[in-house]
């Protein structure tokens, strides 16, 4: 790990960014829901698909109710994606998806590159960074391989290191997740700024003496410039 800044004029060195709601966020499609129903044949109407997908991507706690062993796998899911599969069929079950079959064919958005799209100015972010010399680390609680997200828009060269919990065996906020990603880049962490929307989560770099910036996870139109904002502290940003 480096000991001294790279460069001199810049605040930091390397910025770590969270993936969902951060970076990129699920997006859901009206096709998604078409053939969907509720046990009682009730299309699953605006207010239900808007709930389904906030409990898809809510970084932290419980978002329905559980039994024991389907509660374990919830919070071990980043861990592995079998357990992932099993918790999030659990949570859309619990949540009206009833119907065999119903809960996986939602499910199987997840995991696919193009379900995800890069809030407004991720792109720009991602290559000022890289103009300017700072190194990109993404640290993620995510039970899949998210290069295929950034190649899918050409980003994946500017990313210098992949902290995935399903990969490091770590899950935010305990520390090691946040020092394996400054490990890889060579970065003290005080010379390193965390991006995220779970101050819990993501929060937890600032036990290891990284700062921290937090951008909500508001809908694509809703936030033009959050991590514009948030990496501000570039001294010449």
């Amino acid at each position: 790990m480096s000991g001294g800044p790279v460069n001199a004029d810049l605040n930091f060195d390397a910025v770590l960014f969270d993936f969902s709601g951060t970076l990129f966020r699920l997006t859901e499609r009206d096709d998604w829901f078409a053939e969907l129903h509720d046990a009682s044949g009730n299309p699953i109407d605006g207010a239900l698909q808007a709930e389904l997908m906030r409990r898809m991507t809510a970084p932290t706690g419980l978002p329905a109710e559980l039994d024991a062993e389907s509660t374990d796998a919830w919070y071990r899911r980043d861990l592995d994606p079998t357990l992932h599969r099993t918790a999030y069929l659990a949570i859309l079950r619990a949540s009206g998806l009833t119907v065999p079959g119903h809960a996986e064919s939602l499910y199987a958005r997840v995991a696919d590159p193009e379900s995800w799209m890069p809030y407004p100015d991720t792109g720009e972010v991602l290559t000022l960074l890289s103009e300017l010399g700072v190194a990109v680390g993404i640290v993620s609680n995510i039970a899949f391989d998210l290069r295929a997200v950034f190649a899918l828009h050409g980003w994946d060269h500017l990313v210098g290191a992949w902290a995935l919990s399903h990969e490091v065996g770590i899950i935010k906020p305990d520390a090691g997740i946040f020092t394996a990603a400054l490990d890889d880049l060579g970065v003290a962490p005080e010379r390193a700024l965390m991006v995220g929307d779970s101050v819990e989560a993501d929060g937890g770099a600032r036990a290891i003496g990284c700062a921290f910036a937090h951008v909500e996870p508001l809908p694509i139109s809703e936030r033009p410039d959050g991590l514009l904002g948030a990496v501000a502290s570039l001294a010449i940003i």
